[in-house]
């Protein structure tokens, strides 16, 4: 796919315009071939009329980050989120008017909204919520779920291996991405019965060439690059990510701290900059914002809420490379093989 074209709910997030219009901007200036629709209130976008490779779509209303749910799906039935996401909904003649869509809005709004208006592929039964993390080996590991299913059983697990294996493919090109379980131990006796019969599914999967399963993985092995991939459950994956933000939150404000602390310590940090600049873009949480909404007749891409304007334009190039890359014809083949080939009820788990 040559030319992408981006729907950008322009509203949604904790700043709405004020940050999702210089994103836009800035990244339409570094992608001479996208195309974007911006969608949301007339007069909050009217700055980007005149934008080149930019459509304004109207939308009268906004869903807040503490909407509920239901407000979002019953009562704002105009709201840019809503708007953004029927973009890509198929026309009669099987086109859409977008590739892919992005947004910094309510999550669980998003997630609703984007399952009533495009549901889930055949296989899958839940979508999930799939993001990078940076690791020691200057690459990413992607980890999902990161919220969307608190509660799990193993075939869901096995369809997050799938469709991760799709999204690493999509990116990197690695056709064969490793997948780690997140467990309590890398022994294959260890974890919950859930666990355990989802390790079961995953070997069978691998057996079958569907996916290349590497074993059990530990937490520390997400920052060490052990697996490409790692497959968790939502509550599981949504805890380990807000630990690993906090931490990496709490890292930078003890070393301002400390370098701050005398003249001394200052004039070290002045010695150090270098370095802990380079530290600190390697392991920024921005440069990894934007989450994809997998398992979805579409694609879905969520920016954390706080984005700054840098963020938010590595959530448009993160969809703008899902899309180019046809992540969604990935993600539907391999979903398709792998449901096909494990379709026989595995003998350790019942039917």
């Amino acid at each position: 796919m040559q030319r992408v074209r981006l729907a950008v709910d322009c509203m949604g997030g904790d700043h709405g315009p004020s940050i999702t219009l210089p994103a836009c901007q800035a990244f339409l200036a570094n992608h001479p071939h996208a195309e974007l629709l911006l969608v949301g209130q007339s007069e909050a976008l009217a700055a980007a009329r005149d934008w080149p490779r930019c459509r304004v779509v109207a939308a009268s209303e906004v869903v807040s980050m503490d909407d509920p749910v239901e407000v979002a799906l019953r009562r704002k039935k105009d709201s840019s989120m809503r708007v953004a996401i029927s973009q890509l909904k198929a026309d009669d003649q099987g086109q859409t008017a977008a590739d892919a869509c992005v947004s910094a809005g309510n999550t669980g709004a998003l997630m609703a909204l984007a399952r009533y208006l495009l549901k889930t592929m055949d296989g899958i039964d839940r979508p999930a919520i799939a993001a990078s993390l940076p690791n020691q080996k200057g690459g990413f590991t992607t980890v999902l779920d990161l919220g969307a299913n608190v509660d799990c059983g193993p075939e869901h697990l096995l369809q997050f291996a799938v469709m991760g294996s799709a999204l690493v493919t999509a990116v990197t090109e690695n056709p064969t991405p490793s997948v780690g379980l997140l467990n309590v131990g890398e022994e294959m006796i260890k974890g919950s019965e859930v666990i355990k019969r989802t390790g079961e599914l995953l070997r069978a999967a691998d057996a079958a060439g569907q996916i290349r399963f590497h074993g059990n993985v530990e937490g520390n092995d997400i920052f060490k690059g052990t697996t490409d991939i790692v497959v968790c459950d939502g509550f599981v994956g949504n805890v380990l990510l807000k630990a690993a933000e906090g931490l990496g939150s709490m890292i930078s404000t003890q070393l301002k701290g400390e370098f701050g602390a005398s003249w001394s310590t200052k004039l070290r940090g002045l010695v150090a900059w270098p370095v802990l600049q380079r530290f600190r873009a390697r392991v920024d949480h921005r440069r990894y914002n934007g989450a994809a909404l997998l398992g979805l007749r579409g694609l879905v891409f969520k920016s954390h809420g706080s984005a700054d304007a840098f963020a938010f334009e590595r959530a448009l190039e993160r969809a703008h490379e899902s899309a180019r890359h046809d992540l969604l014809d990935g993600v539907h083949d391999r979903v398709a093989a792998a449901m096909g080939s494990l379709a026989a009820p595995h003998p350790s788990i019942p039917a």
